[in-house]
């Protein structure tokens, strides 16, 4: 699955831990789409899988969901790709 990362942050407070975004693009797809990301400590990583821009199809959303449970790969470089949002803005602090 060809997976183009558009966009993705991630905040970090002591009350809800760490919570992140990633917007991306599958080629093929007719919709991009959204993983919301949220862990208490930054290990275990809770995520929803959205369309980002309105409804699409079925049948691509759950290929998508398919590919980040069965690809352990795909799954930590979309975690990857918000944690370095975080760590980026903590620099600027």
């Amino acid at each position: 699955m060809n997976v183009n990362v558009l966009k993705a942050g991630m905040t970090h407070t002591e009350e809800d831990g760490y919570v992140g975004f990633v917007h991306f693009e599958v080629e093929g797809h007719v919709r991009k789409y959204e993983m919301a990301l949220q862990s208490k400590k930054g290990r275990d990583w809770g995520y929803s899988l959205f369309f980002l821009d309105g409804s699409g199809p079925e049948e691509q959303i759950e290929l998508v969901e398919d590919a980040i449970e069965d690809d352990d790969d795909l799954y930590f470089r979309l975690i990857g790709e918000a944690k370095a949002q975080l760590a980026e803005g903590s620099l600027e602090s």
